[in-house]
């Protein structure tokens, strides 16, 4: 058996993760962290945002977001890595700190739809794009404790459908206007 990155002097193997489990841990920091943003006890989120950034189950799904599950997987950055090993994967857990400075983007330029112009894109590597994605999953529950409850645009668990059906039960609730009256 290989032997991985550990978690309180337990070896881990990156495919015998209970990814439920951590999921679970994650999101019961996130909704604390959600909770007392809406209470508005800025101490106390500021307290959680630190324990789920340093927390291991975090950078674990992370990783897996920027590794396996995101469309963007195999596209290299600077550093030139495009796919990692599970090995690979349990080092650059261990890796994970928000100290020093991000390392520069591989600049590629892309045609715009419809024109013979082209735009740059700037493509991190895959320990910036980590750790982008663990800063993601400790602001994100803040901030959606501070939104307006009817705002849909480029929000987790909203999509155009849900703005669809606000305006349709808006319009609906409202009296009408007889226009002949």
């Amino acid at each position: 058996m290989n032997k991985s990155k550990t978690q309180n002097n337990l070896t881990v193997e990156w495919n015998e993760l209970d990814w439920r489990k951590l999921e679970k841990r994650v999101f019961k920091l996130q909704k604390r962290i959600f909770q007392a943003s809406e209470r508005g006890d800025a101490k106390t989120v500021r307290k959680l945002q630190k324990t789920l950034i340093r927390s291991w189950s975090a950078k674990c799904i992370a990783v897996r977001r920027v590794t396996q599950d995101n469309q963007g997987k195999n596209t290299a950055g600077v550093d030139g890595y495009k796919s990692l090993t599970p090995k690979q994967r349990t080092n650059l857990i261990g890796q994970l700190k928000l100290t020093g400075k991000s390392k520069p983007t591989r600049r590629v330029m892309i045609p715009k739809p419809g024109t013979d112009e082209k735009r740059p894109l700037g493509i991190p590597t895959i320990h910036d794009r980590a750790l982008q994605a663990l800063v993601k999953l400790t602001l994100e529950p803040e901030w959606e404790a501070k939104f307006e409850p009817n705002s849909y645009g480029f929000r987790p668990g909203r999509s155009c459908h849900d703005a669809i059906g606000a305006i349709f039960d808006s319009i609906r609730q409202k009296n009408k206007i007889c226009a002949r009256c």
